[in-house]
């Protein structure tokens, strides 16, 4: 049993009371947060292991970004595509820099992104590769996530994510993930593209082998098919490297990213690829009234710049090693495998020992929050700014709540 006190019962009661029950959080209540720290209603601080998903790579309250917010929300915050506006011209030429390409098409969510990406691959088959008329076909894979808007889900092999919202869209094809022969059997003519995770999250921090993202991507060549990357999740520092695609030594058709972009303070995500992809969408085709908002390019481009120096990067995969060394270590201690790339790590707990979502539990107890997913695995997702010390703690109280359950 988890004790709370009254300011926090409080809070979820109300919350209960008034919030649609689509997610089962764990109970504690977040009043303040700085850098790798958050803080409840009680004043009782907890290293945050989560970063919302990869959406606060930088931490909470990370100053560059705050200023360039706060700067931009004296100015203008929004105008909708209606009018042009000063920020969003810069924020995309740099991000498009940054990602070595030409063009972005900036939206808000990551599931908007992976939507405005269905929607590219498909117009681009009809209308470059010439698929007849309803007949694109994208290839998908088992385990994925890329979000829960009704077209997404339609090809998710998740039942709670799927049930009792059909009817679903088609045009999807599922290959098991990390199996490059299922990938190129499955292609046919009317095949417009593959959309894959680099690194699957919410299945559990599931790597590929190696060399698999290398084989998808001359696949993709040899059939004229597109490779698109979601790397809402696994980019933007997060594993290491400016995208996951990078450490694999492959540059998909088109990356979508969300998450970070936005540095943990607005909404922000992208569709970033070359011309002769992105550049099919013709006006009136495609939109969003925040996409692109003068406050979320003002806050996007202080996170390109950010990321542009490469630090953020290379601290995480220092960091990274740190992490994934500590935990491995537990190996045969409760921990069944680890697997990971930068600070990005996802842990099998034996399910003998314990649910991942008692150890998420339990962790809470003792000042860590990371979050389960699928039984009894967990996930460690700390931002970048997080300290070494700050990690050898997440280590520490791992190894202590796995040696109670013992």
């Amino acid at each position: 049993m988890i004790s709370t006190s009254s300011l926090t019962g409080d809070a979820i009661a109300v919350e209960d009371a008034h919030l649609a029950h689509n997610y089962h959080p764990l109970e504690v209540v977040v009043a303040t947060a700085q850098g790798a720290w958050v803080t409840d209603v009680d004043g009782k601080r907890y290293l945050d292991c989560l970063a919302a998903y990869s959406a606060v790579n930088f931490g909470h309250g990370y100053k560059p970004l705050i200023d360039a917010a706060k700067a931009q929300l004296d100015r203008v915050t929004l105008t909708s595509r209606a009018f042009h506006n000063d920020q969003l011209g810069p924020f995309a030429a740099e991000l498009a820099a940054l990602a070595g390409k030409e063009m972005v098409l900036p939206m808000n969510t990551g599931a908007e992104a992976v939507e405005s990406g269905i929607k590219l691959a498909r117009a681009w088959g009809y209308r470059v590769k010439g698929v007849p008329e309803n007949m694109a076909k994208i290839i998908v894979m088992d385990g994925n996530f890329h979000g829960r808007t009704t077209t997404i889900i339609s090809f998710s092999n998740d039942p709670d994510a799927r049930r009792d919202f059909g009817p679903f869209t088609p045009g999807f094809v599922s290959v098991p993930y990390g199996d490059s022969a299922a990938l190129e059997a499955a292609i046919d003519d009317n095949t417009v593209a593959v959309l894959i995770e680099p690194i699957q999250g919410e299945a559990g921090i599931i790597v590929p082998p190696d060399g698999y993202l290398r084989a998808v991507r001359s696949i993709t060549r040899e059939h004229n098919v597109l490779f698109i990357a979601d790397e809402i999740q696994s980019g933007l520092g997060r594993t290491g490297a400016t995208f996951e695609c990078e450490n694999a030594g492959v540059v998909p058709d088109l990356y979508l990213l969300g998450k970070a972009l936005g540095g943990g303070i607005v909404p922000v995500s992208a569709v970033v690829g070359n011309a002769d992809i992105i550049g099919v969408l013709r006006a009136g085709q495609h939109g969003s009234t925040f996409g692109g908002n003068p406050l979320a390019a003002a806050v996007g481009l202080a996170v390109v710049r950010l990321l542009a120096t490469g630090e953020m990067q290379s601290r995480a995969r220092v960091l990274g090693d740190r992490l994934q060394q500590g935990i491995r270590a537990l190996v045969g201690q409760g921990v069944v495998a680890v697997r990971g790339a930068g600070l990005w790590v996802g842990v099998d707990i034996d399910p003998d020992l314990a649910t991942g979502r008692a150890v998420c539990e339990a962790l809470m107890q003792r000042g860590v929050l990371v979050k389960d997913t699928h039984g009894s695995t967990i996930r460690f997702a700390p931002p970048i700014v997080a300290s070494e010390a700050d990690l050898d703690f997440a280590v520490e109280q791992l190894a202590e709540v796995l040696r109670e359950l013992r």
